[in-house]
């Protein structure tokens, strides 16, 4: 994989806090994401890796320090389109209608509301990104017709419909089958490596993003180290304090 290129920070966290009350979660963690570059979050169960993300999506906020996208403090950003987020498990109730072309196509509604785009546009980016997933011949299936792997496919391609320049994922292997992850890895990589996306890519599992990732974090005991070198394939860009 390319190494990233050197640009402003897509994902910056300032010396962030977070505590649930008086339970303290976080403690002045510092990083940052640059576009092109992949960034593995390891840790284990109850570290404060699913509230790092949190915080860097506007869902929680900080206690103390600041978290930035693309240069804008959150209370200012509002480009959103350029956020994609996909979570650990498909959230569509099983028993919904819903069809992998519907879910995809969900995307957009975010930025269908930010710009006046024509029509060929959105078919375009629909069809890169299915393509990119491997759900050509699945986009007229149901949801729960579709397996875990493939479910977590058409949630990825949901998120990349808009063309964000940042993608945060959250476990995005657990329980997917071989094949998926396959697939997976490939479209990451075009996504970093040619689109020059920034992806946060959080789990527990080294084997989903070993070779992938240009750096490793573990938060532990509320706060970020540099994770195993081994696991990373590109040079270290801003060193996780």
């Amino acid at each position: 994989m390319v190494a990233p290129r050197s640009v402003a920070p897509a994902l910056e966290l300032v010396a962030v806090s977070f505590a649930y009350g008086r339970v303290p979660v976080l403690r002045e963690v510092s990083l940052s994401v640059a576009e092109g570059e992949f960034l593995a979050v390891v840790g284990g169960n109850g570290s404060g890796k699913t509230t790092l993300m949190k915080l860097s999506l506007s869902l929680l906020r900080p206690t103390a320090g600041h978290v930035r996208l693309f240069g804008s403090d959150l209370d200012g950003f509002r480009r959103w389109d350029k956020v994609g987020y996909v979570p650990q498990r498909a959230v569509t109730a099983p028993t919904l209608p819903v069809s992998v072309d519907e879910v995809v196509t969900s995307g957009l509604a975010a930025r269908a509301r930010l710009f006046n785009r024509r029509r060929c546009e959105e078919a375009e980016r629909i069809e890169h990104v299915v393509e990119l997933l491997g759900l050509v011949g699945h986009r007229r299936s149901r949801m729960a017709e579709l397996s875990g792997g493939q479910q977590q496919r058409a949630l990825i391609a949901r998120a990349l419909v808009t063309a964000p320049r940042l993608l945060i994922m959250d476990e995005p292997t657990a329980g997917v089958d071989a094949d998926a992850r396959g697939v997976l890895r490939g479209s990451l990589e075009h996504l970093v490596s040619v689109e020059g996306m920034a992806v946060v890519y959080v789990s527990h599992d080294p084997e989903g993003f070993a070779g992938l990732a240009h750096r490793v974090v573990e938060i532990e005991g509320g706060r970020a180290h540099a994770g195993d070198r081994s696991a990373a394939r590109g040079p270290a860009g801003a060193d996780a304090r």
